[in-house]
């Protein structure tokens, strides 16, 4: 069930690069804060000019803030596959998680079981794909960590919602880490090799994520590109 707690920090959504506006991405954050209805106030606060579509609680329950044509407040400053006004071309899920700066912890799975249910109606209404199922971090690199390590991303990806590589595959080489990544869909020219590198570990390599491309990392870098180039990966 979805109830309605409507937000006024929304908009239009815009074209970019002459191109009109397709809702085709789905970006994960957490809200870094306690308690839940602290978050759902501040994201409806004229004064914070941030907001979000969805706010699902430790509980699951589950808020629409802003209606889903509309442009919500929730990427900021970031880019995924080239595009850089993610918030006109993106669905925002704010997870309540009181985040690194005060306490962060495990996702229910009450939580996670109301985000697969949400995320999968946005799916088929949308034409989202799972390429463009991403963390905020992944297009913030430089800014955010949400939703952060403890997210489940593989159980997501077993739902049908995003990609989560199961094979593994030869390491692409130091040369090509960059430009790989680039063409996962990292903003590498604008932002520090090493900071993508950890966003990137964070999202797919949550054991280690001190941004260096060792082995592991280059090899799990290779399987997701093999993954969003519709390329199986080798055994």
């Amino acid at each position: 069930m979805i109830t309605e707690f409507r937000s006024p920090n929304c908009n239009a959504r815009k074209p970019e690069q002459g191109i009109d506006p397709v809702i085709d991405t789905l970006v994960i954050h957490y809200t870094g804060m306690m308690p839940t209805t602290r978050a759902r106030d501040w994201l409806c606060d004229p004064v914070s000019q941030v907001s979000a579509h969805y706010l699902i609680d430790e509980d699951g329950t589950t808020w629409q803030l802003v209606a889903d044509d509309d442009r919500a407040w929730h990427a900021g400053v970031g880019a995924w596959r080239g595009w850089r006004d993610i918030n006109s071309r993106s669905i925002g899920i704010e997870l309540s998680n009181p985040g690194h700066d005060y306490g962060y912890r495990n996702f229910p799975a009450v939580q996670i079981n109301a985000l697969i249910g949400l995320s999968q109606g946005l799916i088929d209404r949308h034409p989202i794909i799972a390429r463009n199922v991403v963390a905020h971090s992944d297009i913030a690199p430089a800014r955010k960590i949400d939703p952060g390590e403890l997210f489940p991303w593989a159980q997501l990806a077993a739902a049908g919602i995003g990609h989560w590589p199961l094979g593994s595959a030869d390491p692409v080489s130091d040369a090509d880490t960059a430009s790989t990544l680039q063409a996962i869909g990292y903003d590498v020219a604008e932002n520090d090799l090493a900071t993508v590198i950890s966003a990137f570990q964070r999202r797919f390599r949550p054991a280690n994520f001190d941004g260096i491309a060792d082995p592991e990392t280059r090899s799990r870098i290779a399987s997701v590109y093999a993954l969003v180039a519709e390329i199986a990966p080798s055994a």
